[in-house]
């Protein structure tokens, strides 16, 4: 990997030189469909300036061989010229047209040109995957975000297929058993954001039209597309309807017409991440097509993720950071923009208690990490790129633009943002140019604000400390700030008291801002002594809410009482972090769960309250503990599950987290039972995806076997069931199921990203540390070799999933310690990945003392 990598200087340097006019890439793709040809044909012709006439530059090129280059009409030998990652181009003229044509690999770790065969047809499918910096391994280009230029795609492939680009097509050309297909010019964008999907896709059009100010009508194809054997579970209806609301909004709001023409979502296969903004063809991980059923979260988040891209048409696309130091000014505001535009323009009126319950879990815990780094961080690199695609970057960024909405208020905000798309449309940005129009806009100095907030680190935490009378009453209430440098926050203080029905209500607010280590709030003065504090009520800024010792008893009493569902979503949010930092004991944590996740309304802090509890059974609870608390959760699951209304959400939720906790013969029976038939839940549909969840546990517990295994998967034959049989067969309590999974991921690297994803999950069974615990050694001693040998993509899964972190001992904390003493060379963001990993475990460990 490191002469795959590109550096900040060196991308400077050569944006100091060259300016990039246009591309015209042909792809022949016509070989896709034969699994023993490994490559295709691609031309790149390439029309660049240069302010350095004689001088040198190079072009980024990940490719098996490359056939020709040629500059200026001057034929260059690929032998001489090309190292496998770059292309050295000497000579230049101060206009320069370059032709490179290159043997170019399918990929199947989903970066470059991915490709993908269906069990269920045996279709095959493609699409495309570039950031931050893949297209080179597509085609030869300038791989950075400021070198942006016009493209024109041509693809040349089966003549069964359909393909899709950026711009529309203008022509369809058959040639025999192939088509070509050629697209228009697109209007100005970086490499990364180029895009190409093909294949036999099902697809779904349909048109969104505005009238602009103007008085002209902006008319907008639309379309989605899923693989053929997904289409009877393809709700595009329901996508669709998603889409044209947050056009409507984001029209009303930015003043901007959308920019790129026609509107595509494809939705693809064994996909990395959960959907990448490509203008004119956003590329989205098929799971979003809900074969079996799924909670309402799962359509909110489905929601979210469609908006988000969609912001990223404006925030990333329109304009776009110079280097990935500024990633935020696209990651940020699409995080935040999702779920304000959710709650503004759809049905989803939820989404700030899943931002605040979830979102921002993600946040609090990446940015206390000894590798945190400010929102506008320090990117030296590609692979350091790649890493911080991050909590910080998305939910905490996303925190502090939500904080500064309310800072300069919602009119200035939006203003500031239309400025910042017509004086920098099709343009690169950095964080000054943001600042400038808010300033403008808002009046406020927020250059004061950017460097307490955007080029900061770490997370304060805000404690509420009360004097009282002997009357009950407040004489005085203090926020007190710790965690580092006290920053600015605007904070509203939420005093919860009992009403009749026993209810925890409001009884009153009081809005202000905390600016220091500690901060009187003078309106509180003579009030009573309320039940409960809530800091930040209304999830207004970022930080980490503590309590007094009263409110934290009323919380232990009474956390489901809590009437305002993003309230409670808070307290629920504050007391896992209290569990996080060893100052709840995980089993009260736990304790709560048992006793309020009943009562507890939204669907997705349900989920949420499942997974967390389940982590801090496995992790922070002290292992002597470990099987009573295990005990109580699969117990409360059944109680809930048998309890819940039939055909409900809750329901489905509750069976998923009986599949995670049952133990026992009388529980797995009953798991056996509901996949038999033998047994039934009224309402609850045993469909194939809570099949496999069932599958999972048995098999986890020892109580399925690889035949029954290989008849669930005839049933299941698909990509899901593939992936799904893969993890249960890795999650079987036998050392060769262990070594098998081992050495399918590290001996080798056949298997494609989602099978990779899915041996490294079976393998990794928190009620299976005996099995693994010999595998730690290994594991450091592999961990160089795979990040040289493999793409990042694949090593950081590597690295991360089969870190020994459910060996919770302090002689793994010293393993680790020792490979990070040992190997302070290591690439950076090796060294970062292992650093994290250190941290979760120490925390563990910490946590496991404070439950003793």
């Amino acid at each position: 990997m490191p002469g795959k990598n590109l550096s900040r200087e060196e991308a400077r340097e050569r944006a100091g030189i060259i300016g990039v006019e246009r591309y015209r890439v042909h792809l022949d793709v016509t070989s896709a469909p034969d699994p023993e040809k490994s490559t295709f044909l691609s031309t790149t012709e390439i029309a660049f300036r240069s302010s350095a006439p004689g001088g040198a530059t190079f072009l980024d090129l990940l490719a098996p061989s490359v056939r020709s280059v040629t500059l200026n009409g001057r034929e260059l030998d690929p032998a001489q010229v090309f190292d496998g990652t770059r292309v050295r181009l000497d000579g230049l003229a101060e206009r320069n047209e370059l032709t490179v044509v290159a043997d170019c690999a399918y990929s199947r770790t989903g970066e470059g040109l991915h490709r993908f065969v269906d069990p269920v047809d045996g279709e095959t499918y493609l699409y495309t995957h570039y950031e931050p910096a893949d297209a080179r391994r597509v085609f030869a280009n300038f791989e950075q975000p400021d070198l942006k230029a016009r493209y024109v795609f041509t693809v040349t492939a089966p003549a069964s297929w359909d393909v899709y680009n950026n711009a529309v097509h203008t022509a369809v050309e058959a040639d025999g058993s192939a088509r070509t297909w050629t697209f228009a010019e697109t209007q100005p964008i970086s490499t990364y954001l180029t895009a190409v999907v093909a294949g036999p896709y099902h697809v779904v059009r349909d048109h969104y039209s505005r009238e602009l100010p103007d008085g002209t009508v902006l008319e907008i194809p639309l379309a989605a597309t899923c693989r053929r054997s997904l289409a009877p579970y393809f709700d595009a209806d329901e996508i669709l309807t998603v889409t044209k609301q947050g056009l409507d909004f984001f029209h009303d709001e930015f003043d901007y017409p959308y920019p790129f023409g026609k509107y595509d979502q494809c939705f693809v296969p064994e996909y990395n991440i959960g959907a990448m903004e490509n203008p004119g063809c956003v590329t989205f991980r098929e799971e979003f097509v809900f074969r079996s059923k799924v909670t309402d979260a799962a359509y909110e988040g489905r929601a979210n993720v469609i908006l988000h891209e969609m912001a990223h048409m404006w925030f990333g696309d329109l304009v776009t950071m110079k280097w990935w130091d500024d990633l935020w000014l696209k990651e940020s505001f699409a995080d935040f923009m999702g779920s304000f535009s959710q709650v503004e323009a759809t049905r989803y009126r939820s989404a700030w208690i899943t931002f605040a319950n979830q979102r921002k879990a993600w946040a609090y815990r990446q940015d206390q990490f000894p590798t945190t780094h400010p929102i506008t961080a320090d990117i030296r690199d590609l692979e350091d790129a790649k890493l911080n695609f991050d909590g910080i970057t998305y939910a905490k960024g996303a925190s502090v633009l939500k904080q500064l909405v309310a800072y300069v208020g919602r009119d200035a905000f939006f203003e500031g943002a239309r400025r910042y798309f017509k004086k920098h449309a099709f343009g690169n940005t950095v964080l000054d140019d943001l600042l400038d129009v808010l300033e403008e806009t808002s009046g406020r100095d927020l250059k004061t604000w950017a460097a307490a907030w955007l080029q900061t680190s770490g997370v304060n935490s805000l404690t509420p400390q009360l004097l009282t009378d002997g009357e009950g009453r407040i004489t005085e209430l203090a926020i007190l700030q710790d965690g580092g440098e006290p920053r600015p926050h605007r904070v509203a203080i939420g005093l919860y008291d009992r009403a009749a029905d026993g209810a925890l209500v409001r009884s009153d607010r009081i809005e202000l801002d905390v600016t220091g280590a500690r901060t009187v709030v003078a309106e509180a003065a003579g009030r009573p002594r309320p039940a409960l504090v809530l800091v930040n009520d209304d999830d207004l800024t970022y930080c980490k809410i503590r309590f007094d010792e009263v409110s934290l008893a009323t919380l232990r009493e009474g956390l489901g009482d809590i009437a305002d569902p993003l309230a409670r979503a808070l307290a629920w949010s504050a007391v896992w972090n209290l569990t996080r930092d060893a100052l709840m004991p995980a089993r009260d944590y736990i304790g709560l769960v048992l006793r309020f996740a009943g009562q507890e309304s939204d669907i997705g802090v349900l989920q949420s309250l499942h997974r967390q509890a389940k982590g801090a059974l496995d992790v922070y609870a002290a292992p002597e503990w470990r099987a009573e608390g295990g005990r109580l959760l699969a117990q409360s699951a059944v109680t809930e599950l048998r309890a819940a209304e039939p055909g409900s959400d809750h329901q489905l939720a509750w069976a998923r987290f009986l599949a995670q906790t049952a133990q026992g013969a009388e529980q797995l029976q009953l798991l056996r039972g509901l996949l038999e038939g033998t047994a039934r839940i009224d309402g609850l549909d045993i469909d194939q995806e809570l099949r496999w969840s069932l599958w999972l546990a048995l098999a986890a517990a020892g109580d399925a076997s690889g035949e029954e295994l290989a008849a669930e998967l005839e049933r299941d034959n698909t990509a899901s069931g593939r992936r799904q049989q893969t993890q249960c067969l890795a999650a079987l309590p036998t050392p060769g199921a262990k070594a098998a999974a081992w050495s399918s991921v590290v001996d080798s690297d056949e298997l494609p990203n989602a099978l990779v994803e899915a041996q490294i999950a079976g393998f990794a069974q928190p009620d299976q540390r005996e099995l693994t615990a010999g595998y730690a050694e290994p594991y450091f001693a592999m961990l160089e070799d795979i990040w040289a040998q493999r793409s990042i993509e694949i090593a950081m899964r590597i690295v991360g999933g089969f870190f020994p972190r459910f060996q919770t001992t302090p002689e793994t904390l010293a393993a680790t310690d020792a490979w990070l003493t040992g190997h302070e060379g290591a690439a950076p963001a090796l060294r970062r990945l292992v650093l994290e990993c250190r941290d979760d475990l120490a925390r563990a460990l910490a946590a496991q003392a404070a439950d003793r």
